[in-house]
């Protein structure tokens, strides 16, 4: 049975429960998404600050596969975000809610780069690097890569998901994810590969960018979106 939402939690109640920058909300870490998103329903805002940590980074890194600017990924992910908690009816739990998530961000960022050419970063001079370098080196090389290759490769080697979930989030044929993971491995060194592999911070989103996602969704939140918390009958 899922736990009852009290008021104390709902979004009406934000201001009041300010907590440390980075601190997730107490006893939201390890519960599953299906119970997150029942509270959410509810208006819970700790429910819903948890999946936006939860899944902030795989979003981002999506939309950075699709736009290299690090802003607009951003406020991509942002709208996804909205778009998600605004009407979570939408949402049909036969699928992975992660996957849901990841094609919203995926489509909000197609729909942003219409008629923008992507550029890559720069890659740096010199020798190959360590740390800040070498990541931009590892990003640049990725750039290099078409599209529809890059934000397979993404999700398959840099996220680490599923060619299933990949297939879904992309909104495509999982046969579709082989194909084209294998045309971007031939399009790479198999030392990038391999140093993409070892990289923990590849298009990574920073701390400081993911607790402004948390506080921008929570305040853009539309406050009739969601319906109150439910009050316990006397």
């Amino acid at each position: 049975m899922l736990d009852p939402v009290t008021p104390s939690r709902s979004l009406e109640t934000h201001a009041t429960h300010a907590r440390r920058p980075g601190a997730p909300a107490p006893g939201t870490d390890n519960l599953p998404d299906l119970i997150l998103i029942e509270r959410a329903r509810a208006g819970d805002e700790a429910a819903i600050e948890a999946l936006i940590r939860r899944y902030g980074r795989r979003m981002y890194r999506v939309a950075r596969s699709v736009i290299a600017d690090e802003d607009r990924a951003e406020s991509i992910v942002q709208e996804a975000y909205l778009s998600a908690f605004g009407d979570l009816a939408r949402y049909e739990p036969t699928g992975k809610f992660a996957a849901w998530l990841t094609r919203l961000a995926y489509q909000h960022a197609r729909l942003q780069r219409a008629g923008v050419r992507f550029l890559s970063a720069v890659a740096p001079n010199g020798a190959a690097a360590e740390d800040g370098q070498e990541v931009r080196e590892l990003e640049h090389a990725i750039g290099c890569l078409p599209e529809v290759f890059r934000t397979v490769f993404v999700l398959r080697v840099i996220e680490g998901i599923s060619g299933i979930e990949t297939a879904a989030s992309l909104g495509v044929h999982e046969t579709t994810v082989r194909t084209r993971l294998y045309r971007a491995h031939r399009r790479l060194h198999a030392e990038t590969v391999r140093r993409v592999r070892g990289a923990r911070t590849v298009l990574e989103l920073p701390p400081a960018r993911l607790e402004r996602l948390v506080a921008r969704v929570l305040t853009h939140l539309p406050r009739g979106t969601l319906p109150a918390a439910a009050t316990p009958a006397p």
